[in-house]
């Protein structure tokens, strides 16, 4: 019997200059970090077009998880069960996460644990992310300003302010995908300005992409 295929959900070009683009950057909060068995307890987006973050284009949303939240998880997001018991399970959301992620370039920092949860949600509808996704902690490596003998992800928040940017409250879903965003800004626009000296030609999606893919972990 051959298992049917799932669609990538549509992304712009990897031509496509990433000025030009739309992105969409996810951050995801969850009962633990088993890939294959936690759940989303929320997750917030934040929408990139034409290198700005439109304030009114933002969403944060919790959801009812079908298994405990672990102690470890609750003491970063501070979500309990209780506070969840009339929020609606990730399937009954799912129209507009795929709403917000066709058309657009996901990214998350860190991505490998957003993908893998999106991947799972997605499953029933016969879809799944494309093979681009845009890791914001690999660009921060692409940009050498992560410490290369760390052995774990650049955190978000001292990359935030390590470039001057704001940090908008930490551990909560939507804050950190805005924060996820601006960082996602000020790299690219680094990268950018690093790929042609005086007459840099325009980064592409294609480009970050490749980027997140060969620094990532």
């Amino acid at each position: 019997m051959r298992l049917r295929r799932r669609a990538p959900l549509p992304v712009p070009g990897p031509r496509t200059p990433w000025r030009e683009a739309e992105f969409c950057v996810l951050d995801l909060e969850t009962t633990g970090l088993d890939l294959r068995r936690d759940d989303v307890v929320s997750y917030g987006a934040a929408i990139v077009r034409h290198a700005r973050i439109p304030c009114g284009q933002v969403v944060y949303r919790q959801l009812r998880p079908a298994r405990p939240i672990s102690v470890a998880a609750m003491t970063v997001h501070g979500l309990r069960s209780a506070d969840l018991t009339d929020a609606p399970p990730i399937g009954d959301v799912l129209d507009e996460l795929i709403e917000l992620l066709t058309g657009r370039v996901p990214v998350a920092h860190a991505a490998w644990v957003e993908r893998a949860f999106l991947d799972r949600a997605l499953r029933p509808r016969g879809l799944r992310l494309g093979r681009t996704m845009i890791d914001t902690a690999a660009l921060l490596r692409a940009c050498r300003l992560a410490d290369p003998g760390a052995g774990h992800e650049p955190g978000l928040e001292a990359a935030a302010r390590s470039l001057g940017l704001p940090v908008h409250t930490p551990h909560h879903a939507l804050g950190d995908a805005f924060t996820t965003a601006q960082l996602l800004l000020a790299l690219a626009t680094r990268l950018e300005h690093a790929t042609g000296g005086h007459h840099p030609r325009p980064l592409t999606v294609g480009d970050l992409f490749a980027l997140s893919r060969h620094h990532g972990n």
